[in-house]
């Protein structure tokens, strides 16, 4: 680490030292979706020094994201999101690198566009591909830092394969992909505890919201959580046991 390095995180080199800024260096996110919570997802990832990001979005940027997703800009209309996130990511922080994955994730080809990674943020707006997502961070034992928003509302869960229930065991259900109301603060708040969550895993602080759901309620000012318990005989992480190997 240079001395430029030292002082551009000299504040957060106080919570974990040199030693947790070089895990952040050195680990690889995946960001999935870069909308409402992929911005500040991805802005404090970035700007907290983690080494690779990658950002995976098929989509393009609308008038009608401008209230939230705040990488975007009104000139960035008809651009695909990861190329506009990645120009103002690096643009805050140089140093690192930012990968973009620009197609729709399906079962057949999941496998092969996400390159290994130490987390996954799911950061979508769909149960179906979240699904997805959450088959594949138990197959490959990556800890899935799961949230979501509607209104003013929203929940965050950090899933540990092989430890704690997974997606599916919290959300069996798929239901169709809706438009819902989204008040622009609301992502913003849930991303920022799912970045925290992120940066907590790599560098080994503190305790993460494993088998704990925490909702967000904004218009009492409220958190809460519940304790999460494993489906019995789930399809996608039963086989796993406490220590995350098969059985």
């Amino acid at each position: 680490m240079n001395d430029f390095e030292r002082e551009k995180y000299s504040r957060q080199i106080l919570l974990f030292g040199e030693e947790g800024q070089e895990r952040l260096k050195n680990a690889r996110v995946l960001v999935a979706g870069v909308g409402g919570l992929g911005s500040p997802v991805s802005t404090y990832l970035a700007i907290a020094g983690v080494g690779k990001i990658i950002l995976a979005d098929f989509d393009t940027v609308e008038a009608s994201n401008l209230n939230r997703q705040f990488l975007h800009h009104e000139k960035d209309i008809g651009r695909l999101k990861v190329e506009s996130a990645k120009e103002k990511l690096l643009s805050m922080n140089p140093d690192i690198k930012v990968e973009t994955i620009a197609e729709l994730l399906t079962e057949s080809n999941l496998e092969v566009l996400v390159p290994e990674c130490d987390v996954i943020v799911d950061a979508l707006d769909n149960l179906e591909t979240r699904h997805m997502l959450n088959r594949l961070a138990i197959k490959r034992r990556i800890p899935l830092i799961h949230g979501a928003v509607t209104g003013y509302d929203g929940q965050v869960t950090t899933i540990i394969p092989g430890e704690t229930p997974c997606f599916y065991c919290i959300f069996p259900r798929i239901s169709k992909k809706e438009v819902f109301p989204v008040l622009g603060a609301t992502p913003g708040i849930i991303g920022a505890i799912q970045a925290n969550e992120a940066i907590k895993f790599l560098t080994g602080q503190g305790k993460l919201l494993n088998g704990r759901l925490l909702f967000w309620n904004g218009l009492s000012g409220n958190f809460t959580e519940i304790s999460l318990s494993k489906l019995n005989n789930c399809p996608v992480c039963g086989y796993l046991n406490n220590k995350g190997e098969n059985k």
